[in-house]
């Protein structure tokens, strides 16, 4: 009953990750984007209104934060126990 719990949790924590990128992502390419059309602005930067600009940095920070959270979470509950796992399989083969 309790890893059940746990591992409900692990995927409620790595599916509100998923959820946060998606989610931050569609704001700034589709929501967010300027008139002349969305993806990266490169030079049409400058042609656009600050308030736009700062909105569209905001949620571009909020996604990067999620895809480090999402990585620093999973490096720590899945990856880093598996090398492990196999390094200690390695040393007593």
């Amino acid at each position: 009953m309790k890893y059940k719990l746990i591992l409900t949790l692990h995927w409620i924590i790595i599916v509100n990750f998923l959820f946060e990128i998606a989610y931050a992502a569609y704001m700034v390419f589709s929501v967010l984007k300027p008139p002349s059309g969305g993806g990266p602005l490169m030079h049409r930067a400058l042609e656009i209104p600050h308030e736009l600009m700062v909105t569209r940095r905001l949620y571009a920070t909020e996604c990067w934060i999620a895809i480090a959270g999402l990585a620093i979470y999973l490096a720590i509950t899945e990856i880093g126990p598996a090398l492990m796992d196999a390094r200690a399989k390695k040393a007593h083969e």
